[in-house]
């Protein structure tokens, strides 16, 4: 017998051999029915894996993400199966399950792929899932692994198998496909009963521009019809709220090829947007007891190396920048932590004046793929809302709690209430991905834990998904269309105040080395104004949009009377503008209306006549005439309700 531990810690015992399937019908028929992955002793195993020692057990159903993930990843084989058959002479390379769906990257050869062929490969892999084919995994020795995959003329499957050792190589099987795969599958290809092609895309093999360019596949599947239907309802939804479409109709930023890719340029109203959130979170962090500082776009190349971030970021940035002088080379920032080290290293602390709390909006420079480009949320230069806290090891508890509460808020405020929280830990398996020692990442990875725990936040740990110099806390947010995004960052690092060897004289009057917290509670601003965009569908809190009133004039004999509103507006600090084109009103509330003005201020004889405002919220609902002080209380009142205190 062997003894195997679930989730909430309940230990049942059975037979040797026996399979994660068997321990669900022990628990129940219905469990049984529904498990369709398992994880044991924290690896991927199929639900008919034999377990042969006692371990920990955790059984995934649809409901689950891991178990959405098996549920992709093997609809990923049967679209591979299906191109293969629709296709002969591809080549396949990978077909991973992502946040929502799978995709497979395949060398078409001759063939080519484009919307019009959807419909037939959908119709063929619901074809072969019908079938109810069992997914199979078998080991094969790499000598047996080179040799099918050259019969088959695969480059790509030959280079992959080259980087693996004799003995961890798996082929997973299901009707007459095999394919080259570490496992993690669903029990039977039945479960898959709606089956979706989204779009195909060019990428490089290895995400590398210099290799072949291969065409990715992408899909998406579900247990049922409906699901499938409502996803798709989802995605229109999505197009209509896509970021980039509204920035545009809203004029907030655009790009330019003679500017560069990845290099948005943000018009006036995006520019006054991007200010007020700077002048939002700089308000809570002067309460919070931050100090503003300003570094450089550039740095001596030196500068990273010290910190860590050129060995684990080098190829991501841009080239460095050679001067007339020998060996002087600078890099555009990457990171603003290193900058912040050395404004820290600039005088002597006490450990009486700990923390220090430096803030600054500054701009940093990756060197993205083309093509992983993606309108603000993922471009070459960026403005993070960075800080760096000093402190001691006994502030770490207090400090890191204190940058909860401010994430929280800035999260509340701008409407961001339903999320989790991530702790991201080391991958035990892979230590060689982080720097530092074993003592510092459990003091802090710990550290993490504690402050998450007594600030009363639902939370997850994830291993493997810490930063390369420190655990840390993320908050993962869910958008209005359902959609989980990471938003705001807090990282406890122990390893770059050794790097930079940064000190405080304790009480003890030693110099001692403090603890630094990184926190970014927007992330990037770029990123940041993306998502509020989509999830908001352009329609931001009233405190934060460009304007928040436009006044419209029935016809130009109102128009004097329009401008007294407008000064009198602008007096209560009430961001608008006036329309004053000789147009119908009729068009003019139809194009506020698409520019979505929260409020419009229409103006006529009766208005002029009383001294009165006729108000209409965007969305249509008319607030009928009110004084232009009672309309100042009203957006007063709108905006207190919304904005959070701190």
């Amino acid at each position: 017998m062997i003894e195997i531990t679930l989730p909430d810690g309940k230990k049942v015992s059975h037979p040797k051999g026996s399979t994660p399937l068997d321990v669900a019908r022990g628990i129940s028929e219905g469990l049984a029915r529904n498990v369709i992955s398992a994880r044991f002793n924290n690896r991927k195993v199929e639900t008919v894996t034999p377990l042969e020692e006692d371990g920990a057990l955790v059984l995934y159903t649809w409901n689950d993400e891991e178990g959405k993930k098996a549920f992709w990843h093997s609809s990923s084989h049967v679209m591979a199966q299906a191109l293969e058959e629709l296709y002969p002479g591809i080549k396949l390379t990978i077909g991973p399950a992502i946040d929502a769906g799978f995709y497979y990257d395949v060398d078409f050869g001759e063939h080519t792929v484009s919307e019009k062929d959807f419909p037939a490969i959908e119709k063929k892999a619901l074809e072969i899932a019908r079938g109810k084919h069992d997914f199979k995994m078998r080991e094969v020795s790499k000598t047996d692994a080179l040799a099918f995959y050259r019969k088959q003329e695969n480059p790509y499957k030959l280079e992959l198998i080259e980087n693996l050792q004799d003995g961890d190589i798996t082929f997973c099987d299901h009707d007459t496909f095999t394919d080259l795969c570490r496992g993690g599958h669903i029990p039977n290809t039945g479960l898959i009963k709606a089956f979706k092609i989204l779009n195909v895309a060019g990428a490089y093999w290895r995400g590398d521009e210099n290799r072949p360019q291969l065409t990715r596949v992408y899909g998406i599947s579900f247990p049922k019809q409906k699901e499938l239907t409502e996803y798709l309802e989802l995605l229109e939804e999505a197009k209509k709220r896509d970021h980039r479409k509204l920035g545009r109709e809203l004029e907030l930023f655009t790009f330019s090829p003679r500017v560069g890719q990845g290099l948005p340029l943000w018009l006036p109203k995006g520019a006054a947007l991007r200010e007020r959130l700077e002048q939002f979170l700089k308000a809570a962090q002067k309460k919070a007891g931050y100090e503003m500082v300003v570094s450089p776009h550039i740095g001596q190349k030196e500068l990273y190396v010290t910190s860590g971030h050129y060995a684990k970021y080098g190829e991501d940035s841009f080239q460095p920048i050679h001067t007339p002088k020998e060996d002087e080379e600078f890099l555009l920032k990457p990171m603003n932590c290193p900058h912040h080290c050395e404004i820290y290293r600039a005088k002597p602390f006490s450990y009486r004046e700990l923390p220090k709390r430096y803030a600054e909006f500054g701009t940093v420079y990756r060197y993205e793929q083309s093509g992983e480009l993606h309108g603000l949320t993922r471009v070459r230069g960026f403005t993070q809302d960075d800080a760096h806290i000093f402190c001691t090891h006994e502030q770490l508890d207090q400090e890191f709690k204190n940058v909860i509460d401010l994430s929280l808020y800035v999260l509340g405020s701008l409407g961001f209430e339903n999320f989790t929280a991530q702790v991201s830990v080391r991958d035990p398996e892979n230590p060689e991905k982080y720097i530092g020692d074993t003592d510092n990442w459990e003091k802090a990875e710990q550290a993490i834990i504690n402050a998450a725990t007594e600030k009363g936040l639902d939370f997850v740990i994830e291993p493997g998904e810490a930063a390369f110099y420190g655990p840390k806390l993320d908050f993962m947010v869910k958008d209005a269309l359902g959609r989980q995004w990471q938003l705001g960052t807090i990282q406890v690092d122990y390893n770059l105040p050794e790097r930079f060897d940064l000190t405080y004289k304790g009480s003890d009057n030693e110099l001692h080395r403090p603890v630094m917290i990184h926190r970014a509670p927007f992330g990037s601003l770029e990123r940041f104004v993306a998502l509020l965009l989509e999830h908001t569908g352009g329609n931001f809190p009233l405190w934060l949009t460009p304007e928040q009133a436009i006044v419209l004039p029935v016809s130009e004999k109102h128009e004097k009377y329009a401008e007294k509103v407008l000064k009198s507006l602008e007096n209560h600090e009430i961001r608008a503008l006036l329309d004053a084109r000789s147009e119908t009103v009729g068009k003019k509330i139809r194009e506020a209306e698409m520019g979505k003005y929260p409020f419009m201020v229409i103006v006529g004889d009766q208005e002029m006549q009383d001294g009165t405002l006729s108000v209409r919220r965007h969305g249509g609902e008319d607030l009928g005439a009110i004084t232009p002080d009672a309309f100042a209380d009203l957006i007063t009142k709108e905006i207190s309700g919304t904005l959070k205190t701190f």
